[in-house]
């Protein structure tokens, strides 16, 4: 599967480039692996209504099957930007659809701006409710989509998060928290939620959450950390099997790790605002169930912040 990965990931936009070790793995285990899944038929796999994690995507590239990104509204009758064979590129949502056109607004200093759609795709508003209908479509006619999001170069299309959701801080510095949640999972493996808090606030923390197992029966997550988490942990030369083995002594390889992983994602901040100041693990993982995650898995920051208020006000009494 490391094959295929390492294969999809720098062959982004043909397979005409893929190696034959690729070619060879792909013939004699990866076909096997795609119909044992009953996917064997399928010409295209697509994406959407919620943001996937990158781990899914690696997971789908490592059996060869590239995972397009769809991306729109039902106000904008689906899709309005979509990848495909021809136009794909990590972590983006590709390029807009043919005969849809689409602008950015209120565009801040990193290219990042309010995504709008038009089209004779868009809606004609809300029926009976104008007063939602000139809150979603302005006087020209453009579907704001209360996404934010940037362009590169070559039109492909990258979320970055949902205006509701920016964080804008005491000192009137607007964060998009999901990029800055993004890169910590990223450099650290163990890491299953992170989320990061400041609104209104002097300075940035997060609450993070660790890969753990799940009860067979309940499906709900336990203490008990997961194969992947205890490997990374004889690594780091902590013998910690739950999280309350890594909370309740402070397990010093642990928690140093972390910061050292924080570190790095601070060292890439645009500013000393955008840095993690603070920190804290939490006892359990997120879950549907729970009430932290909805039915798309996407995470429920109203509902966190509430649930999590006491230790969230333990990091700015600290």
């Amino acid at each position: 599967m490391s094959v295929s990965l390492e294969a999809n990931q720098k062959c982004t936009q043909t397979d005409d480039d893929k190696p034959f070790l690729f070619t060879l793995a792909d013939s004699l285990v990866l076909q096997r692996l795609r119909t044992e899944l009953g996917l064997s038929c399928c010409q295209k796999f697509f994406s959407g209504a919620a943001p996937i994690s990158s781990e899914t995507v690696q997971f789908f590239l490592g059996l060869n099957i590239r995972l397009y990104e769809a991306y729109g509204m039902s106000e904008s009758t689906g899709p309005h930007f979509m990848s495909g064979p021809r136009a794909y590129k990590l972590p983006s949502c590709g390029k807009v659809v043919p005969g849809c056109r689409y602008k950015m607004v209120d565009i801040d200093s990193e290219g990042t701006g309010e995504i709008c759609f038009w089209g004779r795709n868009i809606f004609m508003g809300f029926l009976n409710m104008e007063d939602q209908t000139r809150e979603a479509l302005d006087e020209d006619g453009w579907l704001h989509s209360g996404d934010l999001g940037k362009i590169d170069e070559e039109g492909f299309l990258y979320i970055t998060g949902r205006i509701k959701e920016l964080i804008i801080t005491a000192g009137g510095e607007n964060i998009p928290p999901l990029s800055i949640e993004e890169k910590v999972k990223k450099e650290l493996t163990i890491i299953s939620n992170a989320m990061l808090i400041g609104d209104k606030r002097k300075f940035l923390t997060m609450l993070l959450t660790l890969k753990c197992c799940s009860d067979t029966e309940t499906m709900e997550p336990t203490e008990e950390l997961s194969g992947e988490a205890v490997q990374l942990c004889r690594q780091l030369g902590s013998q910690a099997t739950t999280v309350s083995d890594i909370i309740e002594g402070k397990d010093k390889e642990v928690y140093r790790t972390i910061q050292e992983a924080i570190n790095r994602v601070n060292s890439t901040a645009t500013s000393n605002a955008q840095c993690i100041q603070k920190w804290a693990i939490l006892r359990k993982d997120f879950s549907v169930s729970g009430g932290e995650l909805g039915p798309t898995m996407k995470l429920r920051r109203p509902v966190v912040l509430k649930m999590y208020q006491k230790v969230i006000e333990s990091l700015y009494q600290e």
